[in-house]
């Protein structure tokens, strides 16, 4: 069931809030998102007013505009307050002030330094997860651009953002009385979001121009402040469009194959354009997923309309400036088109502008030229248009590699030149205030620099007790558990469940039993009902009378996938199932909000995939910022990360055949290792506290942390990929 919703209280913004003298400052500050990862950003805001912010979904501007004149009044009278209203804006301030030297803090190469304001990084991407106010993102591709954005902005790294702005974003979730997954969709508005519009320099609305399905369509401009980053976001709903047109930016993957293709060529060609008119020359494109690789194509169109060169002397110019992230280890996630459909949207006057036949400009997105039956790949165009290719682990890099070797069919598949970066998270966003505190204490002030350095890191993280350490994620355990019940208490009475059933959501979970968190988006390769394979042995751990077990799950199914949508009510419904009683939930809808408070709170991280299907991942990463543990097949960034003393490893590295048999043994594995190893070192009290957990804790914040940080991957990127 699909349908579309208002927010609540919706209220266009038609001028900015008048806010008491004192607050003024937090006006500037609700205008970048730089407030979502500063320390005291978010409380400073959810302090106001926690219900209203509650109510406008975390989003600042929203709140300035909503909240009471008496309640500001208060606030602008309140010392305390205003200190810490104070210190975030010179916080601020000083951030925004540091760009020029920041860069040669962290890297001496000529090459690097070479990206500058005047040719920055031009990174592209279909979404992004910045927060959960602006939901541009479904799920681990949007939350990875959204901290590649950070980090380059923490980092001093020259870059601009271009993506797409959703209307409708991606679906909502609710889960009805039968655990069935129903879809529903909420209209952002970008009058209410910190959300500039692009203008002309004579005050118009910049508008940019693509031919789409024999029709001129026009996108009007908004700009996201993510730091000391731009993230520029393409709109087609506006009145110069044809109705159809309009939804072009409508929802985020939840149209037809002819929606996501015309949504690509407004990201990739619409986005180069969009870049020529605000006079922004990229010193490279990075093609996050292949989404984008239409931008190719119009670079190469520019070239040979301005330079008068043929279709391969200009591809051969366009190479040198663009490097493509490929994130899909298989085939069939790759987006293809029929050729029918490529036709009908681009028309056959792109192609002459090429120079192309109309089988040359088709067979640019052919593994094999010569096949006819093949559609038409975006990867196979990125690949052969840009200078690198990258996968986003090391056994992703190898997997991408056997892929996609018919490209060179003249080489080995050691040789085909692909390789990786793997993927990191930003530390200061997914960090739980309390553990950066800690952070703090015993790693130093800067200790987002420090963590750039193994030893000092190790260090630091050593000085932390046991007791410190264990009181920290104690509490934010408890959060969780009281997030838990909220959530679940609102939802049972949203499905009209007996109230005795949904008053029992005020007393599920408890915060001394072991918690293992399990979240991803529902697929059948993430195996979501591996843990389901044995019911009655579940039952046994989880409802040890001395060594209880408890589970919280989220994710979402694809509209269009039955087979997920099966796969989760399966787990729902065990949920419900007699003698789990309280000791499992599934929290619906999820979405970053959901996310940070479960990596930040669990005890356990489990990751379940079948080998080698996980490109990387990096919930888990986050988990372990946190201090929290992983339990999880040796296969994307754990393969890398795991090294027998800080976590768990669920199976081998064996790649087996018959996927009956791999599932078999993994499940078995994953049961083995919860009753011998899991539960019983988390029990194992040494004077009230459990002494060698808390080692691994700190085995794997010390560990983990230096290595799969964003920080570490975009400079990783600008050092061997942007060079």
């Amino acid at each position: 069931m699909i349908e579309t919703v208002e927010q609540p209280n919706k209220k266009t913004l038609a001028a900015k809030p008048v806010l008491p003298f004192p607050l003024q400052p937090l006006e500037r500050l609700s205008w970048n998102y730089w407030w979502c990862w500063s320390m005291d950003g978010a409380s400073c805001f959810r302090d106001i007013d926690p219900a209203v912010w509650e109510e406008c979904e975390h989003n600042p501007r929203l709140l300035l505009a909503r909240v009471s004149e008496y309640r500001l009044a208060e606030m602008a009278t309140d010392p305390i307050y205003l200190e810490r209203v104070h210190n975030l804006a010179g916080s601020f301030d000083r951030y925004l002030s540091e760009r020029e030297s920041l860069q040669k803090g962290w890297s001496t190469s000529s090459a690097v330094q070479a990206i500058t304001p005047e040719k920055p990084v031009a990174y592209f991407c279909a979404e992004y997860g910045i927060h959960n106010s602006l939901p541009l993102y479904s799920g681990g591709l949007g939350v990875l651009a959204g901290d590649h954005l950070k980090s380059a902005s923490d980092l001093g790294l020259p870059l601009v953002a271009v993506g797409l702005l959703y209307h409708y974003g991606y679906f909502r979730q609710r889960l009805n009385r039968e655990g069935w997954q129903e879809e529903f969709y909420g209209e952002t508005d970008p009058t209410q979001l910190p959300l500039h519009q692009v203008a002309e320099t004579d005050g118009e609305p910049l508008l940019v121009e693509v031919l789409i399905r024999g029709r001129m369509v026009r996108a009007q401009v908004w700009r996201a402040d993510i730091g000391r980053v731009a993230l520029y976001l393409l709109d087609t709903n506006i009145a110069a469009n044809e109705e159809t047109d309009r939804w072009v930016t409508g929802h985020l993957y939840g149209g037809d194959r002819e929606t996501r293709i015309v949504q690509e060529m407004l990201l990739g060609i619409g986005g180069v354009r969009l870049l020529r008119k605000l006079g922004i020359t990229p010193c490279v494109y990075h093609l996050n997923e292949g989404h984008s690789a239409f931008l190719t194509l119009e670079l190469t169109r520019e070239l040979i309309q301005s330079q008068g060169l043929t279709f391969a002397e200009a591809a051969k110019q366009v190479k040198q400036s663009c490097v493509f992230t490929t994130h899909t280890p298989v085939a069939a996630g790759n987006d293809e088109f029929a050729i029918d459909l490529l036709t009908r949207s681009f028309g056959r006057s792109y192609e002459a502008e090429l120079g192309l036949s109309h089988d040359e400009f088709i067979a640019l997105g052919r593994t094999d030229p010569q096949n006819s039956q093949e559609p038409y790949g975006l990867t196979p165009l990125a690949i052969r248009m840009c200078r690198s290719t990258n996968g986003v682990s090391r056994k992703h890099g190898e997997v991408s590699r056997t892929l996609w070797q018919r490209l060179w069919p003249e080489e080995t598949i050691e040789r085909v030149p692909i390789t990786h970066v793997t993927n990191g998270v930003h530390a200061p966003t997914w960090a739980a205030p309390l553990i950066q505190s800690l952070y703090e204490k015993y790693v130093g002030a800067a200790w987002q620099v420090q963590m750039r350095n193994r030893d000092l890191w190790q260090q630091g993280i050593e000085r932390i007790s046991d007791e410190e350490l264990w009181a920290a994620h104690s509490l934010l355990k408890e959060r969780l558990i009281a997030f838990i019940r909220q959530r679940s208490f609102l939802a049972r009475a949203n499905r009209g469940e007996t109230s005795e059933y949904t008053e029992a959501a005020q007393n599920m979970f408890a915060p001394g039993v072991l918690t293992i968190g399990f979240a991803r988006r529902v697929a059948g390769y993430k195996r979501w009902n591996l843990l389901l394979k044995d019911p009655a042995r579940l039952l046994r751990i989880i409802n040890d009378e001395d060594r209880p077990v408890q589970f919280v799950f989220a994710g979402k199914a694809h509209p269009q996938d039955q087979e997920a949508k099966l796969i989760l009510q399966q787990v729902a419904r065990w949920e419900s199932s007699s003698g789990v009683g309280d000791r499992s939930v599934f929290l619906q809808n999820y979405d970053h909000e959901i996310a940070r408070q479960l990596v930040q709170s669990v005890d356990v991280w489990l990751n379940v995939p079948r080998r080698p299907l996980e490109a990387s991942g990096t919930s888990g990463e986050k988990v372990a910022i946190n201090g929290g543990l992983n339990l999880s097949v040796l296969d994307g960034w754990w393969l890398e990360g795991y090294d027998g003393t800080n976590g768990f490893a669920i199976g081998n590295e064996i790649e087996a055949t018959e996927t009956a048999d791999v599932d078999a043994g993994d499940a078995e594995s994953l049961y083995r290792i919860l009753e011998q190893e899991v539960v019983p070192l988390y029990y194992d009290q040494e004077k009230g506290l459990p002494r060698k957990w808390i080692a691994m804790m700190k085995r794997s914040m010390a560990t983990l942390v230096p290595e799969f940080n964003s920080d570490r991957m975009v400079a990783e990127y600008a050092r061997r990929i942007y060079s």
